[in-house]
């Protein structure tokens, strides 16, 4: 991190230092978790949903912490003033640090901001561009999928002095969000890959979900470049909101006019993982394979080497960056292979509409023999899909028909709110032991402790409050343990 003294950070935020705060106290990291709390902390008591961040200052002092950045003063056990500064708002506080440090680093190294938003695919586009960026100069991008309030601030303040660029994933739950993320880091390049019916429920409906996303291109400026989506019409027509330039990307032979990288001649090999040769302007081309899993990741993709070309990044370093790079996040389209021969496929941190039915597709084709005859017998372990509001029971009832239709061998469905997706199946034509209803994940972990075979392929998908990914990992080490062998 960059150090900041606390005139500085009085500065920033506009708040009091209590009388115990010392004048010379210096901070060199940033947490908001008691528990990552390191020596020469500021610790940020965020009061959440479920804890109060006030109520672990002494854990964080003891730990380390030289300061809180707080809401109101709190003292030890002998009754004395835990040294901080108090605010108003620690989380507008937090956001107030991070726009400084972004506004220096613009300053000092030149540094460019790249934002990414989108339905699905966010924190795999941005592992994905970090890793193409790091070729070239120090990157920070977010640890695992930070990417609201809280989280964009704890990706800037792991920027360092020489911090060349910065990858910040942007999630959104409402009207508004983004323009507050933006107006933090305001970024140089904005890149949205899909509107998709994720969170509809919260956004009160997909056509909101695309005027939030679209707030991205509205913030950047007359330098700015937007890189969109042509294969989604409600990214595509976003053009008209970006107040900067605008490069399109996707498939196939039609391409419109402010076109970047595209992709043609898209395959899927044995292993599920995209084939692809990318089209560059100015006529370099390259054929690449990568460490992905499933033909849905070819957008993301697309979205990196597009962010990176427009950040003026040789053609060659981005192929190169790309070329058998796999997920860099846990529980995305994660593949283990069990000693007995079981393949466990954990995309359970996270789920929508639009990539479970990505997810179903390429458990299919991993479950084809050679030239489509039938091969492994492939398991669709798969949990409820969170906040989709009054379309949660169509949308699970087309994902177990889905199912049935693209002959997945056997579906277990886990817990009540994705129960539609069992009867659908039941109705589609699949029963006696090929779909299974489970109400919660430990009659799920019995259920495949018993019956997985090797040879079995088996996805776990949900979005993350039903648990599955954990249950997937349990699954996944069962017979390494030996219980199974």
């Amino acid at each position: 991190m960059i150090e900041l003294s606390l005139t500085d950070l009085l500065d920033i935020t506009g708040g009091k230092a209590t009388a115990t705060a010392a004048s010379d106290t210096v901070i060199t990291s940033v947490t908001t978790d008691s528990r990552e709390v390191v020596p020469g902390a500021l610790f940020v008591a965020k009061p959440g949903e479920f804890s109060d961040g006030h109520a672990f200052i002494d854990r964080a002092r003891a730990a380390g912490a030289v300061l809180a950045l707080a809401e109101r003063v709190t003292y030890d056990e002998d009754r004395r003033e835990h040294p901080a500064v108090i605010v108003d708002d620690a989380v507008e506080a937090m956001g107030k640090i991070a726009a400084r440090i972004v506004a220096h680093l613009k300053e000092k190294n030149d540094a460019k901001v790249v934002g990414i938003t989108g339905s699905a695919g966010k924190t795999t586009t941005k592992d994905l561009l970090a890793g193409i960026l790091s070729q070239v100069a120090p990157t920070v991008s977010p640890i695992g999928s930070y990417n609201g309030e809280v989280g964009v601030p704890l990706t800037v303040f792991n920027a360092t002095e020489e911090t060349k660029y910065l990858v910040i994933e942007m999630g959104a739950t409402g009207i508004g969000h983004l323009t507050y993320l933006t107006d933090m880091v305001h970024p140089q390049v904005g890149v949205v890959l899909c509107v998709g019916t994720a969170h509809a429920g919260e956004f009160g409906g997909v056509e909101n979900i695309e005027k939030a996303k679209g707030e991205l291109v509205e913030a950047l400026d007359a330098d700015g470049i937007a890189i969109l989506n042509a294969e989604d019409p409600r990214v595509a027509r976003m053009d008209s909101r970006s107040g900067g330039a605008v490069r399109f990307f996707g498939t196939g032979s039609s391409k419109p006019e402010n076109a970047g990288v595209w992709a043609t001649d898209v395959a899927v090999n044995k292993h599920g993982q995209p084939e692809l040769t990318l089209e560059f302007p100015g006529g370099f081309s390259k054929r690449i394979t990568s460490g992905l899993l499933g033909r849905h990741h070819v957008t993301n993709i697309l979205a990196a080497a597009n962010a990176a070309l427009a950040l003026d990044v040789a053609p060659e370093l981005i192929c190169a960056g790309l070329e058998g790079r796999a997920a860099g996040s846990r529980w995305r389209m994660e593949r283990i292979e069990r000693p007995d021969g079981v393949s466990i496929i954990n995309d359970a941190y996270n789920a929508n509409p639009e990539s479970m039915r990505a997810a179903l597709v390429t458990l299919a084709e991993l479950g084809l023999g050679a030239d489509g005859a039938p091969g492994r017998r492939t398991w669709a372990v798969l949990g409820e899909m969170l906040e989709l509001g009054d379309d949660s029971i169509h949308q699970h009832d087309l994902l177990g028909r889905m199912a049935v239709r693209m002959n997945i061998k056997k579906l277990v469905v886990v817990g009540r709110g994705a129960k539609p997706a069992y009867n659908s199946a039941v109705l589609e034509g699949s029963w006696g032991d090929e779909a299974f209803y489970v109400e919660d994940v430990d009659e799920a972990r019995a259920l495949l402790q018993e019956q997985l075979q090797p040879g079995d392929i088996a996805l776990f998908k949900s979005s993350n409050g039903a648990g599955l990914r954990f249950l997937g990992d349990e699954i996944a080490a069962f017979a390494k343990e030996g219980d199974n062998a």
